[in-house]
């Protein structure tokens, strides 16, 4: 599951989703899923929440408010298939392929409240953000303040001290993340942190 990028204001939500195009005649759209469990957060009668074209979620003035409650564009899922590496999806909301079309290129994000617990030995990119970063010894070292997905793997913007420190977040160089305490054991073996 990929975060919102740094300029999008809504740190309750997830990016789920990308929609590529728009499909057939009766509304159906091209999702490229953004989530290692597609089938779960699109599953029929689930909900996303439209984004714009770089994962923003509308401003309260861009949407209808009633009741003054700030109400997001919603889309229901009403079918899900698997195609070519992406997801066909029919949404409720979604009729026909004028319609469609208008989504192309939109993100499509999920409430993290709502999204499937992580496994025992996984956790949510979004929790590593403001969790302590300490070595083995218990020395502190600093804080994330933001990760990057980069292909050779997720690395941790760390603010310490003197200035910031990009961190692997791989098993061979974190020890352990402790949700409950909210920290990081880092083994610094590759000298990362030597001045």
């Amino acid at each position: 599951m990929r975060k919102p990028p740094a300029d999008a204001a809504q740190p309750d939500y997830a990016l789920v989703g990308l929609v590529r195009k728009a499909q057939g005649v009766r509304g159906e759209v091209l999702i490229e899923p953004l989530t290692d469990s597609p089938d779960v957060i699109f599953a029929p009668g689930s909900r996303v929440f439209g984004g714009d074209a770089k994962g923003n979620l509308p401003a309260p003035a861009d949407t209808n408010e009633a009741g003054g409650e700030h109400q997001l564009p919603t889309l229901t899922v009403e079918t899900l298939r698997h195609h070519k590496g992406g997801l066909l999806i029919q949404f409720e909301e979604i009729g026909d392929r004028n319609s469609a079309e208008l989504w192309r290129g939109r993100y499509l994000l999920a409430r993290f409240s709502e999204l499937p617990p992580p496994a025992e030995d996984e956790v949510y990119l979004h929790d590593l953000i403001g969790m302590g970063v300490e070595t083995e010894e218990g020395a502190h070292v600093g804080v994330v303040t933001t990760y990057y997905e980069l292909p050779q793997g997720i690395m941790l913007d760390v603010k310490t001290a003197k200035a910031s420190v990009l961190i692997p977040y791989r098993a061979e160089l974190i020890v352990r993340t402790d949700l409950a305490e909210r920290k990081i054991v880092f083994n610094d073996k590759s000298g990362l942190l030597e001045d």
